[in-house]
Order: C-alpha cells, then sequence, then structure tokens
C-alpha cells in the first residue's frame, strides 16, 4: 500500500524563499518601471495632451480678456462719436439760422424790381410811389384743361364773377342770378357743388361748372353749412387764378344793381369789401387806449380797422393772391373750428414777426357806399334821405339771417321803387 509523500523541513523552506524572492522581484521590476516612467514622463501619462488644452483655454479666457477690452474701447468710440454728432448738428442748426437770417435781410424790393423791370433813381421829394401792383402769374391750363375752355367762354378780359352754390342756397341763388341778368353782366359762373343745382343752374340757363369728383369737396358741398361752403372757395379758386383769370368771388346772399367791373381799381393783388359801416370802421383809424396805471404813459396808440368781407372781393392771378389762397385753405383743414373770414383777414393783415412770416400781398377796400354792407342800408341809408336816393353797385345782405327776404325787399326798393320795401325791417336779427 502505497503512503501519502511528506515533504521535509529543507523542501518547506525553500519553497518560501522562493515565493519571497519572487515578490521582491516584482516589487523592484515595479519600481524600475515607476522610475522609467517618471524619467519619460515627468508630467505624468496623461501631460502630452495638458499643454495644448491649457493653451487653448488660455486662448479663449485672452479672446474673452480682448473682446471686453475691444468692446469698451467701442462704447467709447461711439460716445465721442455721438458727442462730435450733436456738435455738428449743433454747427447745422447755427448756419441754417445764419442762412436765413441773410436770406431776410436780403432787399426784397430790390428782388422785386429785378423781376419786374431795371432799378431806377428816385424821384423829388414827393414824387415817388413804390411798386403796387404785382405781375400776373404765367396761365397753366394744363391743371384744369375743361374749366379752361369754360373759361375761354365765359370771361371777359379775364376775368368774371365766380360763386359756389348747392341745393340749400336755390332760392337766394335765384334772386342773385336774376340780378345778374337785369344788370346785362355777362362774365359770370355759378360752380354747382351738387347735381341738383348744375340741373338748376342749366335749366334757367345759367353759365354752371360742375367740378370733377373730390370725396372731401363733394361732402361738404352737398351737406354743409354756409359757412363750410363757404370755406371750400378757397381751394376752388386756386384753379381759377392758376388759369390766369382776375375773379371777382362772390356770395349768393347779394343782390346786383350796377356791373361791378366798371368800379374796380385793379391795382392790387386783393380788392375787398368791408364789414364797416363808417369811414373810421372801413378804412381804419387810430384807436387810443387808456391804462390809468401807467401814469404818463397811460394812452396806447393802436390802429383800427374793421375786417374784409371773404363773401365777396376781386382776386388778380398773381403769385401773393395764390399763396393768400394756399395759406388759408391750409389753415382751414388744419383748423377746422376756425371761420374763413378771420383766417382770411389774419392771413392778408398780420405783419411778419418772429415765428412767422407775413404775406406779402397788396390789398384794397372797396367803397362801402358802393359795395354795400346789410348793416350800412338798414341801419344808416335807409333813414337818409340824401343816401337812399344814391343806387348802390352791390348789396351784400351779409349782417342778417333772413336773407332771402331781405333780398327780395332790396330788388323791390331799388329796382321796383317801393320806397317802403324796406321799412319793416329791424336794424338788427331782432324783430
Amino acid at each position: 500500500m502505497m503512503g501519502g509523500r511528506r515533504e521535509g523541513p529543507l523542501m518547506r523552506n525553500a519553497s518560501r524563499s522562493v515565493v519571497k524572492s519572487r515578490i521582491l522581484m516584482a516589487i523592484a521590476i515595479g519600481i524600475s518601471l515607476g522610475c522609467l516612467f517618471a524619467f519619460l514622463y515627468p508630467h505624468g501619462i496623461l501631460s502630452s495632451s495638458a499643454p495644448a488644452f491649457h493653451s487653448r483655454r488660455t486662448q479663449v479666457l485672452s479672446a474673452k480678456c480682448e473682446s471686453s477690452e475691444r468692446l469698451n474701447e467701442l462704447k467709447t468710440e461711439y460716445a465721442a462719436a455721438s458727442e462730435k454728432n450733436a456738435e455738428l448738428r449743433q454747427q447745422v442748426k447755427e448756419l441754417t439760422e445764419k442762412l436765413r437770417l441773410a436770406e431776410q435781410g436780403k432787399d426784397h424790393a430790390q428782388k422785386q424790381v429785378k423781376a419786374l423791370g431795371k432799378r431806377h433813381k428816385p424821384g423829388p421829394f414827393g414824387t415817388v410811389k413804390g411798386l403796387r401792383t404785382n405781375p400776373t402769374v404765367i396761365p397753366d391750363e394744363s391743371i384744369n384743361p375743361r374749366l379752361a375752355k369754360i373759361l375761354e367762354y365765359v370771361a371777359v378780359q379775364r376775368e368774371l364773377i365766380v360763386a359756389l352754390a348747392n341745393w340749400n342756397v336755390k332760392d337766394t341763388l335765384e334772386v342773385w342770378f336774376t340780378s345778374i341778368k337785369r344788370v346785362g353782366i355777362p362774365n359770370y359762373l355759378v360752380v354747382a357743388l351738387d347735381d341738383k343745382i348744375a340741373e338748376f343752374c342749366e335749366s334757367n340757363d345759367i353759365p354752371v361748372y360742375k367740378r370733377d369728383a373730390d370725396k372731401g369737396i363733394d361732402f361738404i358741398g352737398r351737406t354743409g353749412t354756409n359757412h363750410a361752403v363757404s370755406g371750400l372757395k378757397f381751394r376752388i379758386l386756386r384753379e381759377f387764378l392758376q388759369l390766369g383769370y382776375s375773379v371777382l368771388l362772390s356770395d349768393v346772399d347779394i343782390v346786383y344793381l350796377q356791373n361791378p367791373f366798371n368800379y374796380l381799381y385793379r391795382d392790387s393783388d386783393v380788392e375787398s369789401m368791408t364789414d364797416g359801416h363808417d369811414n373810421m370802421t372801413a378804412y381804419g383809424f387810430d384807436d387810443v387806449f387808456d391804462e390809468p396805471t401807467m401814469g404818463w404813459a397811460r394812452y396806447a396808440h393802436t390802429i383800427r380797422i374793421w375786417v374784409y368781407n371773404s363773401g365777396f372781393f376781386y382776386i388778380r392771378p398773381t403769385i401773393p393772391s395764390i399763396e393768400l389762397l394756399d395759406r388759408v385753405a391750409g389753415r382751414l383743414a388744419r383748423e377746422p373750428k376756425s371761420w374763413d373770414q378771420a383766417v382770411f383777414n389774419e392771413e392778408l393783415f398780420f405783419p411778419s414777426h418772429p415765428g412767422y412770416e407775413g404775406l406779402h400781398a397788396a390789398r384794397r377796400t372797396m367803397d362801402f357806399y358802393l359795395f354795400m354792407n346789410s348793416k350800412v342800408l338798414f341801419k344808416t341809408v335807409r333813414k337818409d334821405a340824401r343816401l337812399s336816393k344814391f343806387k348802390p353797385v352791390i348789396i351784400h345782405v351779409n349782417y342778417h339771417p333772413n336773407k332771402l327776404e331781405r333780398m327780395k325787399a332790396v330788388v323791390e326798393f331799388y329796382v321796383n321803387g317801393n320806397q317802403d320795401a324796406l321799412k319793416a325791417f329791424p336794424d338788427g336779427s331782432d324783430w
């Protein structure tokens, strides 16, 4: 029988010695390899990519710093440019103002003389007279060929009476054109603001002009009040002046007793009847304002004149006249609650002053006894035996609301000779 093998103490010691030597060898190899790697890769095995990563991070941080610095530089440059731009704008503003003042300082009279002819030396004392009559514009028939043909047929010596009318004033219009026919005035025209009044005029053989469609004008023309319709004339008249025609603008609450063209001076841009009722109010006067608290200087002198009537005026086709129409029409469009007669007078009379350049237009006030308003007639003339025998050119029933009745009474008094025709009416509007 075979028994187990038993190792002796010597063998056991040899085995332990081999294991220990192997362990020591492994440790030695590890240490050697560690020294080798330490020598070859002093920054570690992964350190080869570290410099590149560190470089890129440094570049990013550097770029960010540079961008921030560049942004600050750009902000500084923008602020400086804005400040410079503000300075330049201020310089432009100052230069523009200087240029405007220089233009204002030019001799306007000399410019007008150059436009009209050569300059002249002034004559002896008391013989010098300034220019009063501006030259007319060059007619431009291209702006309205249809109206140009009508005016060529209707006008006499390139002038005519023009009235605006809608169906609301049909009865007064009939009295108006009947008086014109009676006097024998050939050159007049009705601007019809609706189809019904155009047909009415045509049926009575009245020269009529119906404008081309215009929504703004047509709406007011059909439905507007007397004041609203009255404001339209400043826009409509412009074409007449551009075509080179002088216009005697007439409201329809007027009775014609003589031909007005025989009594015009034609020396001004605008020749208008007045709302004044005597020499002072019609032609102007020195109105003294008393302010007792001023002591020695308590009296202040002012110039007063009653307004021109925007319902009857003669206007020549000149640049100032067209500018007047543009100014009034423009203001009425911007200020719809304004009264056209007030605006008409403000633009015609207000002088140039800071912030405003006045209109350089020549104007003439018509004789208030020849071109008579209804205040003069009913308050003064009808009560004076001498004045009541005087025959005016026209009578404008502008001061009274019952226009048709008073117009018929005027016809009875001046045409039919009924001396009692005016007596029943009060001076004013109250019965």
